[in-house]
């Protein structure tokens, strides 16, 4: 599940990144979204990487409702929890690096937050997307709602590529090698 709010407005907002690596992603291996089935507020593809049949899904609800989403998906399609993985925006991760970690808090992030009170744990997989810190007395909800400067375009662009790569490697060979292959993509 890449994280976002969705419309045009919120295009190329930090907040958006989890969406955007998710895209790519399908991109990558040819896939295109499609209305869920009613019910779950989401647009979703469906794909098969050697072998393991995934949901890659975009909500269509606001950052702050994305358990709407992500709850009914998980429960319609019975994917275990270790499976679920959700890519969002990380103000706390370097810029342009990523990091993928199991069962944490939500770290502020209003999507992760209500992604663990609709699926009522803590234990699911997320890919973090360093997005930068805002600069002092800016309000972080301010800031994740802005556009990257073109200065951080090129090397933001580059972690959407790697994250892409780190969302297939999820899904091939689970969580701790995804872990592992996101560290080593920092480098």
């Amino acid at each position: 599940m890449g994280l976002r709010n969705p419309g045009a407005s919120y295009d190329g907002t930090r907040h958006n990144i989890g969406a955007v690596a998710a895209e790519e992603f399908l991109r990558d291996h040819d896939a295109s979204l499609k209305r869920a089935r009613q019910g779950i507020r989401a647009e979703i593809a469906e794909v098969n990487l050697d072998g393991v049949r995934t949901v890659v899904a975009l909500p269509t609800t606001f950052m702050n409702e994305s358990g709407q989403s992500v709850a009914p998906l998980v429960r319609y399609y019975g994917i275990e929890l270790d499976r679920v993985l959700v890519v969002h925006d990380d103000i706390d991760v370097p810029f342009a690096k990523l990091k993928v970690q199991w069962s944490r808090g939500h770290g502020g992030n209003n999507g992760v937050r209500s992604t663990i009170g609709s699926l009522g744990t803590n234990d699911f997989w997320r890919l973090k997307i360093g997005v930068g810190r805002p600069p002092a007395r800016m309000d972080p909800a301010d800031f994740v709602l802005k556009r990257f400067a073109s200065s951080e375009r090129e090397e933001i662009h580059a972690s959407v590529y790697r994250a892409s790569d780190v969302i297939g490697r999820f899904i091939t060979d689970g969580g701790e090698v995804a872990r592992q292959f996101a560290g080593e993509q920092n480098s």
